[in-house]
C-alpha cells in the first residue's frame, strides 16, 4: 500500500497534450512496445484512455540513471509506473496517428509493478491472432486492446443510457430472481438442485416473463431490468447460453404504447452515440410491417430492409401453367415465388450454377431461373421454353425486372421457399453492395399467429410466446381455425436480425387455460407449471404489456461485429464450453452425494462392422 502511495498516479496516459509540457507526472498503465535505441529507450505505456510514449534518455536527464537500468528489464505487457516530465517532442518526431503524439514523458524513475511472462498471443491490433478459443482462454488479456476497451465502454454507454431512459420515464428498476421454477416451452433449461431435497430441482430463468407479469399484478405498473437470462439451446454467432435483456413490462397500455416506448429508447441510445459509433437510424418512424406481409415480401419475419429485392409470388400467375413442376408444387399447396437478381443475366455460367447448387443446400430440390434480355424479352435460362410468354411478361412486371436482369424461382413447400428465397435475398443484396453498412433498419414485425404446428406431436404449439393476447374476436376460431388466429405480438428487427420481442399479455384466467389447453396441457400440468399466475390473475390482474431488447444483440448492431462474443466480457465458446474457467467441470463426489445426484455414464457407440 505504502509503494502505490508513493506511485499515486496523477495523470492518465491518454489526458496528455502539448500544454501539459513542463509538468511532473506520474502515469500508470502497462508496456505496449519498447524500442531500445542504445543509450536512449522508448516505452509506449498504454492504460484505458491512450498511449503517451515514455522516453529514458541518460543525455536529456542525468538522473534517469536508475530508470534506465530499470528499463532494459521491461517487456511486452510489464505493469509499470513513471515518473518524469511531459516534453513536446523532437521536431519531426511527431506521431500524428496519436492523441498524444506532440509529447512524450522524460522517464525521471521507473518502478515494475509486475513483470508479464511472454504472451500466448500479441495484443497489437494487426497481429492478434485469430484462435477465438485462446482468445477467451486469455480473455484478461484480450480486453486490454483498445478495440476490445471500447466495446466494453460502448456497452457500459448502452446501459447508462437506458437506465437513464427508463428513469425519466417513471420507471422502476426491480430485480426478479436468478432461481425460480422449471417451465419447459422453449428453449432447455439449466437445472440447479435442490441440497435440502434430493430429486427437486431450480430453474435459472429464460426470461423474468412470469415475474414481470406478477409484478404488473402487484400494482407497480411500470418495471424495467438489465436481465441476465439463460438457454440451453444451440449455439449461434448471435447467442449465448447466459445472455442479457432489457426487460420491461407496462400497465394500463395498449400495443401503440409499447412499440412507442421502445422506439424512443432506440432512437435515443443509437442517436446519442452516433458520433462514436458511426450508425444512424435508416427509417424514423420505425417502419411496422404484418407478419403475413413480411413473409410474402421477405420470405422472414426478421427481414433486412436496407435494401429492396422484395420476393414476387408468381401463384396467381401461374394458376394455370403447363409446367409440371410448378404445377404440381401449386396444386399440394406450396409455394413458387421469384426474386430479382439485378444484372444477373451477365453472369457466368459458374455464377448461375452456383446459385443453384446454394438453393439446395439451403434445402430447397433446385432454382429455375430465365434472363431478361436487353429487350425486356424472356428467351434464354432453363426455365424460359417452359412459361408460356404470357407468363413470363406477367413474372418481368410483376418482379420489376430490368432488362439484364436475372429472375429466380423457388417452388417448395411455404417454409422452405420462404427460408430459401430469404437467404438469397440477402447473399445477393451482399454480393451487389446494396447494403449500407452504416445504417441500421429498424422495423417492427406484428400481428403474429397465436399458434403453430406442433412438427413432433401434431398437435398446437404457440408461435410467439403464450402469454400473448388473441386479437379481438379471435379467441372464436381456437377450435375451428386456430391458425387464423393472429395475436398482439410484435418484434422489433434491425438488419436481419430480432433485436426485441414482446407482447400484449392475457391477463384473464381463462383466457390462458384456454390457450395451455390448446396447446396440449392437461389441467393438472397447467397447475403444476402457472397455477402461481393464474391465481395472481384471479386478483384483480390490469392489462399490461411489454417486451425485452436484447442487449448483447444491439451493442454487436452498433460495432459491426458478426459474432455476439466479441461484445461480451467472458462469452462462451460454442456448446457452452468455457475455456476460461475450463467449465463446466466435474465435481467432487461429496457434492454429488449431497445433492442426492449420480452420474450414469455414457455407452460408448457401437461401431458399425462392414
Amino acid at each position: 500500500m505504502a509503494e502505490l502511495k508513493a506511485w499515486q498516479r496523477t495523470v492518465t496516459c491518454g489526458a496528455l497534450r502539448a500544454e501539459n509540457a513542463g509538468e511532473e507526472v506520474t502515469v500508470a498503465g502497462w508496456a505496449e512496445t519498447i524500442r531500445d535505441h542504445g543509450g536512449v529507450t522508448f516505452i509506449d505505456l498504454r492504460d484505458r484512455t491512450g498511449v503517451v510514449q515514455i522516453v529514458v534518455d541518460l543525455s536529456r536527464n542525468e538522473t534517469s540513471e536508475a530508470a534506465h537500468a530499470e528499463a532494459q528489464k521491461i517487456r511486452a505487457e510489464y505493469c509499470i509506473s513513471v515518473r518524469g516530465r511531459v516534453v513536446q517532442r523532437i521536431a519531426g518526431a511527431e506521431n500524428p496517428h496519436l492523441p498524444t503524439g506532440s509529447i512524450e514523458v522524460e522517464a525521471r524513475e521507473i518502478i515494475v509493478h509486475n513483470a508479464a511472462r511472454p504472451l500466448p498471443f500479441q495484443l497489437n491490433e494487426d497481429t492478434v491472432t485469430n484462435n477465438e478459443e485462446m482468445r477467451i482462454k486469455y480473455r484478461y488479456l484480450d480486453l486490454r486492446r483498445p478495440a476490445m476497451y471500447r466495446k466494453m465502454w460502448l456497452r457500459h454507454e448502452v446501459v447508462r443510457r437506458v437506465r437513464s431512459y427508463f428513469y425519466k420515464n417513471d420507471f422502476l428498476e426491480i430485480e426478479t430472481p436468478m432461481l425460480t421454477k422449471s417451465s419447459p416451452e422453449g428453449a432447455r433449461d439449466y437445472l440447479v438442485p435442490y441440497r435440502l431435497e434430493p430429486g427437486l430441482f431450480y430453474a435459472l430463468p429464460q426470461a423474468p416473463q412470469q415475474y414481470k407479469q406478477l409484478l404488473m399484478v402487484s400494482g407497480i405498473e411500470r418495471y424495467f431490468q438489465i436481465a441476465k437470462c439463460f438457454r440451453d439451446e444451440s449455439q449461434r454467432a448471435d447467442r449465448q447460453p447466459e445472455f442479457t435483456q432489457i426487460d420491461l413490462e407496462m400497465s394500463f397500455v395498449t400495443q401503440d404504447d409499447i412499440l412507442n416506448m421502445v422506439e424512443g429508447l432506440m432512437i435515443e441510445v443509437v442517436d446519442g452515440l452516433a458520433e462514436e459509433t458511426g450508425k444512424t437510424i435508416l427509417h424514423k418512424p420505425f417502419p411496422r410491417i404484418p407478419y403475413d406481409e413480411a413473409m410474402a415480401r421477405y420470405g422472414s419475419d426478421k427481414p433486412d430492409i436496407r435494401f429492396g429485392l422484395e420476393l414476387t409470388d408468381c401463384g396467381a400467375i401461374l394458376e394455370n401453367t403447363q409446367f409440371a413442376v410448378f404445377q404440381n408444387v401449386l396444386k399440394s399447396g406450396g409455394l413458387v415465388k421469384a426474386i430479382r437478381y439485378p444484372g444477373g443475366a451477365s453472369l457466368p455460367r459458374s455464377g448461375m450454377d452456383e446459385l443453384v447448387n446454394l438453393s439446395r443446400e439451403f434445402g430447397a430440390k433446385g432454382f429455375a431461373y430465365f434472363l431478361v434480355d436487353d429487350g425486356g424479352a424472356v428467351t434464354r435460362g432453363p426455365v424460359a421454353k417452359f412459361l408460356s410468354d404470357e407468363e413470363k411478361a406477367a413474372i418481368v412486371t410483376a418482379s420489376e425486372a430490368q432488362p439484364g436482369d436475372l429472375v429466380g424461382f423457388i417452388a417448395d413447400t411455404k417454409e422452405m421457399t420462404n427460408k430459401v428465397l430469404d437467404r438469397l435475398r440477402r447473399l445477393i443484396g451482399d454480393r451487389l453492395g446494396l447494403i449500407d453498412k452504416s445504417k441500421l433498419a429498424y422495423c417492427w414485425i406484428t400481428d403474429f399467429p397465436v399458434f403453430a404446428k406442433d412438427e413432433e406431436t401434431g398437435g398446437w404449439t404457440f408461435e410467439h410466446n403464450p402469454f400473448a393476447l388473441p386479437q379481438e374476436g379471435h379467441l372464436e376460431w381456437i377450435d375451428s381455425d386456430p391458425a387464423r388466429m393472429r395475436a398482439y405480438c410484435y418484434d422489433m428487427v434491425c438488419n436481419g436480425y430480432e433485436a426485441a420481442s414482446g407482447a400484449v399479455r392475457i391477463h384473464k384466467p381463462e383466457v390462458q387455460v384456454a390457450i395451455f389447453k390448446k396447446m396440449g396441457l392437461t389441467d393438472e400440468q397447467i397447475e403444476a407449471r402457472f397455477g402461481h399466475m393464474l391465481d395472481a390473475f384471479a386478483f384483480g390482474a390490469p392489462p399490461h404489456a411489454g417486451m425485452a431488447p436484447g442487449l448483447d444483440r444491439m451493442v454487436m448492431l452498433l460495432t459491426d461485429d458478426e459474432n455476439i462474443r466479441e461484445v461480451i466480457a467472458f462469452p462462451k465458446m460454442g456448446g457452452g464450453y468455457d475455456p476460461l474457467m475450463d467449465a463446466p467441470a466435474t465435481v467432487e463426489q461429496k457434492q454429488l452425494d449431497e445433492l442426492g445426484l449420480r452420474i450414469i455414464e455414457k455407452e460408448p457407440e457401437k461401431k458399425q462392422v462392414i
